[in-house]
């Protein structure tokens, strides 16, 4: 902190021990009755005499933003969560004791104001202030209206402030609350019931990612935090709760990148009776949906590329999306897990012993492919290995029924056909431990329950996960996904 800085505060601290002399410090039985964007949409287009024929008494309260003071007569910009809206300040109307405080008020101070709205001599809509209180002194200065709060990771650090004073910023993340809303709308409408499982599992599942481990003292045991609700999910289409969703939190033990952050926010959903094909139809509409509820169209511009939203988004299987995006690359030989290390090894691409052709072609894939899939793409049948928890396809058993959906260059959403087999996925936990015990640290547990579960019998089904913060990113044009959380993982100050 600067030795300016410091002097704000010492001096906005001596302003306070006054106001706590005269028992004024922090009040709280003001109340409002109007919000300034609600003024301003209101009587935004009245002209002065319509506002001067009807006087509209008012009561807000807000932020202060700016102030100006000339003589007798002050201007003020109040901010609430609605918008700004000015305030016309008279020494004649407030009293010369209320005058003399607001001019020692700061920028920063949140004020409430009982007035008339009305429009002032250069066209500003306005509240004509009859009553003027101080609600909280502000002992921080804000940042420089200028350069505002320029610096990433003190905007993300102190996001408080950051919502202060970046309106665009605050813009993300109303966008992000309507999204979200629409999602539910959406889920609602088509009938599927929105459910809550665990965070806290004793059984980390339904991905493969590293968890974070907790501790419960009364029972003494280690739980850890959910990395998917999926087997929980699949446990209620086997109670008969056939379409069920969650927009749930979950948790993974891994870096922090522009994609990544070790909390993050997704919509997973199951439907019985119906298989992946269903969901890439059933994610193309939620992707158009939530870009026209949001944004009010489907061309977008994501950083430097033009995403088109209205054309039927391509499906490519991940063999052909290889060969297409490496032309050196022997398509006859995808199976060979000899030639794929090799090709591995010229992408510098790490692969371990334990690697068959299924997770060879997925590391290729995601080091040389991804990336490039700028327009709308489903990539489907993805190889058996990596996918422990989808159906084999009826063609290929070393494939999957599963997609990922891909746009800007990011992964959006995953979603399969569901192993409902229970001796099937029994052999696919088997072959994951083994790999956890071999080292592999992401690798899943082998979960007893979940197959007992589906040794009562679980229907056809088919299950997406989508990307809650990503489906953000793209659709509010944000390169990171720091930028669409609130209060993103950073290391210790």
């Amino acid at each position: 902190m600067s030795e300016e800085e410091n002097s704000l505060i010492k001096e906005r601290r001596q302003k306070l021990a006054l106001l706590r002399e005269r028992g004024h410090a922090y009040p709280n039985d003001f109340r409002r009755n109007a919000h300034a964007g609600e003024l301003q949409g209101y009587y935004g287009d009245k002209d002065a005499a319509a506002l001067d024929a009807e006087p509209v008494q008012v009561a807000l309260a807000g932020r202060l933003m700016a102030k100006r003071i000339m003589g007798k007569a002050s201007f003020a910009q109040v901010k609430d969560f609605t918008g700004t809206i000015q305030l016309f300040v008279q020494q004649a109307a407030v009293g010369e004791a209320e005058y003399a405080d607001f001019r020692t008020w700061d920028v920063g101070d949140i004020v409430g104001a009982e007035g008339v709205v009305m429009r002032t001599k250069t066209g500003e809509l306005s509240v004509k202030v009859e009553r003027l209180r101080l609600l909280t002194k502000a002992l921080r200065p804000l940042p420089d209206k200028w350069h505002g709060l320029s610096d990433q990771e003190t905007r993300f650090r102190q996001r408080y402030v950051d919502l202060i004073v970046n309106d665009p910023a605050r813009k993300v993340f109303e966008a992000r609350i309507r999204i979200v809303r629409f999602i539910r709308q959406f889920m609602d409408a088509l009938g599927f019931l929105e459910v809550e499982t665990p965070m806290m599992q004793p059984i980390p599942g339904g991905a493969t990612a590293r968890p974070f481990v907790t501790h419960h003292n009364a029972l003494d045991i280690d739980l850890y935090l959910r990395i998917a609700p999926e087997l929980y999910l699949k446990r209620l289409i086997v109670g008969g709760l056939e379409r069920v969703y969650e927009i749930n939190r979950s948790f993974r033990n891994e870096g922090v990148s522009t994609r990544h952050n070790p909390e993050f926010t997704m919509l997973e959903l199951y439907q019985a009776y119906g298989d992946y094909n269903d969901l890439m139809d059933l994610t193309e509409t939620l992707v158009r949906g939530a870009a026209d509820s949001v944004c009010g169209t489907r061309q977008l511009r994501w950083q430097e590329d033009e995403i088109d939203l209205g054309p039927a988004f391509a499906r490519i299987t991940l063999r052909d999306a290889l060969a297409l995006h490496n032309p050196d690359l022997d398509a006859a030989r995808l199976g060979d897990a000899d030639y794929l290390r090799e090709v591995c090894a010229r992408h510098g691409i790490p692969a371990d012993k334990y690697s068959g052709a299924g997770r060879l072609q997925y590391e290729l894939f995601e080091k040389t492919v991804e990336n490039k899939l700028k327009a709308p793409t489903f990539i489907t049948q993805y190889p058996t290995e990596v996918s422990p928890l989808a159906r084999r396809s009826d063609l290929d058993p070393e494939v999957t029924d599963r997609f990922e959906f891909f746009v800007g260059g990011r992964e959006i959403a995953n979603g399969f056909s569901e192993l409902n087999d229970p001796e099937d996925q029994a052999q696919r936990f088997r072959a994951q431990a083994e790999r956890k015990d071999a080292g592999d640290l992401e690798a899943m547990f082998f979960d007893d329950d979940y197959i007992r579960a589906l040794e009562y019998g679980m229907p056809p089904t088919a299950g997406l996960g989508v990307g809650i913060d990503r489906l953000v990113m793209l659709l509010t044009d944000q390169a990171s996904i720091r930028d669409v959380l609130l209060f993103p993982l950073l290391k210790p100050e």
